[in-house]
């Protein structure tokens, strides 16, 4: 109710005017049916063409965009090439080599270089966690929040808890 108030009501709808003559003998003969006709002169009437274009653009937006005209061809990919001729050399060629990289694999999977590396890599690994872990305990530590937070303790062992921790991260 309160978004109505200030609004003006329309006026009420009346009856069509009389049609308007130039003479009394117009008045006699002249019907209402032939006057709507000459109302528009044979064309459209221009409140139509922006009803139109709305309903129009409509239509259009609520429709799925495709891809273009190919959209659902597969491509050239999906179609099988025609069967090359086998060469007999090569084919013997490739299996020799196919034979031989896997020969070199499994000797490289067992080399003693390899073992090194991968235990290298895993002691690097378990090192750096302690060393991340480490870092953010120091800091939990010093701001008095976490699971390395000093809350409870008294000054000497929050004093030594951080000297211990800024040995093992090399802060100090």
């Amino acid at each position: 109710m309160l978004g109505l108030r200030g609004l003006v009501a329309a006026p009420p709808a009346t009856a069509a005017p009389p049609p308007r003559a130039r003479c009394s003998a117009a008045t006699t003969t002249t019907t209402l049916a032939p006057e709507k006709k000459t109302a528009f002169h044979g064309r459209f009437p221009l409140a139509i063409v922006p009803a139109a274009a709305a309903s129009l653009s409509l239509v259009l937006w609520s429709s799925p965009v495709h891809a273009g005209i190919l959209s659902g061809f597969t491509g050239l990919e999906s179609v099988p090439g025609p069967d090359l001729p086998r060469v007999e050399f090569l084919e013997k060629w490739n299996a020799e080599n196919q034979k031989k990289y896997a020969e070199f694999d499994s000797r490289f999977k067992s080399s003693k270089v390899l073992k090194d590396l991968l235990e290298k890599s895993k002691q690097n690994k378990l090192k750096n966690e302690r060393e991340i872990q480490d870092k953010y305990c120091l800091r939990g530590a010093e701001w008095g929040v976490g699971d390395c937070s000093t809350e409870g303790m008294t000054d000497q062992e929050k004093e030594d808890f951080i000297t211990e921790l800024k040995k093992r991260t090399g802060a100090e």
